[in-house]
């Protein structure tokens, strides 16, 4: 066997993971023919003298990931995965920008974030080799780094022929904060769980719960069951807040002006119910390893159930406006497309992935902590356009609503704890797979022989979305791209890290 299968967030021992030569590693990633497999991390490290290159494919029909690694030596030339799974670039691009090997007969061997530790410093951010086209007929159009509205930096080269968009190239790396590192340099978890609350301040939850089940299956601590449903509850709420803030700015990006103001009212009250909950709108402290500090109490369940209902009656009636505007739905359908084939190509996840027909959703696939015990099925729309990602929000709104009041309906006395023993497992590696409002996040940890973490990944969805941007404005007019690039609503420091 050339791999080694887990779950989700299960440790295991590092020596019980396939070490195989590069051909044999190569050709395993002949599972991801199979539509059920993708690939959810694949990074190198210093082993030694030379390097150690690690790959996880989650299977999404058996529930398992399967974990297999191979050594090389430094300077050594390789052969790409990208010109047989494009989706695999951005993983070499990384790779490649960082360490000194060389994947030969790659496609798209380009920068990919420009880290501190990169392996040539000469390689600067204004140094970006563009993809360009020679001719009278077509013209460039550069926007950012700075942009216009609150948001973070990125830089978009536009290629069109008149207002026609032929080819859009994403430019990230502007902030790089190598959190990955930091992680690894300060052992404190009360540190490592600002950072991880950190990673990007939309998915605060989802990232922090992604580290909080890495670090506590490294410990073989399994937390009770109603602080499970809690955290069930925080994720669900997370995405209920984040997907009705996008609905307002994509009511912006179409001038209705009224769908705008009552969506972010309506927002308000969500991340005010995490107000309540553990005094942070955007839930920080809320999640911590092995600790519970916030317990719900009946008066805090009681404040959420009344919060959601103040929220959902105004919440149906705000969709369906939306929804029924012949101006709003003339800017939305068919714009922006995605097709299936597009999707799976480049590995699209989440609610990329759910609109083009694809089901890929950890929650279902990977489920962890109470999503184990409670049934979720995904949300998946087929049309791949703005109006498709406008609708699965409205959706998933609408099902995470009913996720809750059933959680609440099952959540018992709940202890505050916040004593806890974090020694880790020595030489030991966990994956931890998180279905957050935006899509699956991945980390990964790596022990040491004294079970110190040597080694932290972190992998957001944008990773792969950032592409599906690219494509989905093609062909359509560059005055499209705000509401395209709105209807992703892909992180900048999540990827950037």
């Amino acid at each position: 066997m050339n791999y080694t299968s887990i779950k989700n967030s299960e440790a295991i021992p590092v020596e019980k993971v396939p070490v195989l030569n590069y051909d044999e590693f190569f050709s395993t990633f002949n599972l991801l023919n199979d539509d059920s497999n993708h690939c959810v991390n694949y990074f190198a490290m210093n082993e030694g003298n030379g390097m150690r290159l690690w790959a996880m494919i989650a299977n999404d029909v058996e529930h398992s990931i399967y974990v297999f690694s191979c050594k090389v030596a430094k300077g050594a030339k390789l052969k790409s995965l990208t010109h047989l799974y494009p989706g695999m670039h951005a993983y070499e691009r990384e790779i490649a920008e960082v360490f000194d090997l060389h994947f030969i007969d790659s496609n798209w061997n380009k920068p990919l974030r420009f880290p501190f530790n990169r392996k040539n410093s000469d390689i600067t951010i204004n140094k970006y080799p563009f993809y360009s086209i020679d001719s009278y007929e077509l013209h460039e159009v550069g926007v950012g780094p700075i942009h216009a509205g609150i948001i973070e930096p990125g830089h978009f080269r536009f290629i069109c022929n008149g207002e026609k968009v032929l080819h859009l190239e994403i430019q990230l790396g502007y902030q790089h904060r190598g959190v990955e590192s930091l992680m690894v340099q300060n052992q404190d978890v009360v540190y490592q769980t600002k950072l991880a609350e950190s990673i990007a301040g939309d998915t605060l939850v989802g990232n922090t719960l992604a580290y909080a089940y890495l670090i506590e299956s490294l410990n073989g601590k399994v937390m009770p069951e109603s602080a499970e449903i809690e955290r069930a509850i925080a994720l669900e709420l997370e995405r209920i807040a984040i997907h009705t803030g996008d609905l307002s700015a994509l009511c912006t990006d179409v001038a209705y002006q009224f769908g705008t103001v009552v969506f972010q009212d309506l927002r308000t009250i969500i991340i005010n119910t995490f107000l309540a909950w553990c005094g942070n709108r955007f839930a920080r402290k809320l999640i911590f390893p092995m600790k519970n500090k916030y317990p719900l109490t009946p008066e805090l369940k009681e404040k959420i159930a009344k919060n959601l209902a103040e929220y959902e009656s105004r919440f149906h009636e705000m969709a369906q406006l939306m929804f029924d505007i012949p101006s709003v739905l003339a800017r939305f359908e068919n714009v922006g497309v995605v097709t299936p084939q597009q999707a799976r190509d480049m590995m699209f996840v989440g609610m990329a992935a759910r609109t083009c027909g694809i089901e890929r959703d950890v929650r279902k696939s990977h489920p962890i902590g109470y999503f184990k015990t409670k049934s979720i099925v995904p949300i998946v729309l087929k049309n791949g356009d703005v109006m498709a990602r406008a609708k699965l929000r409205h959706f998933e709104i609408v099902a995470s609503l009913q996720h809750i009041k059933e959680l609440l309906q099952l959540h018992q006395s709940s202890q505050k704890t916040t004593d806890a023993n974090y020694q880790l497992m020595p030489n030991t590696l966990s994956v931890s797979l998180i279905e957050g409002w935006r899509g699956e996040l991945c980390h990964v940890a790596i022990t040491d022989a004294q079970g110190k973490l040597s080694h932290y990944k972190v992998k957001d969805p944008s990773l792969h979305n950032w592409f599906a941007l690219a494509l989905a404005v093609r062909n359509n007019d560059i005055s499209d791209f705000p509401i395209c690039n709105k209807s992703f609503d892909l992180s900048y420091c999540g990827f950037d890290l």
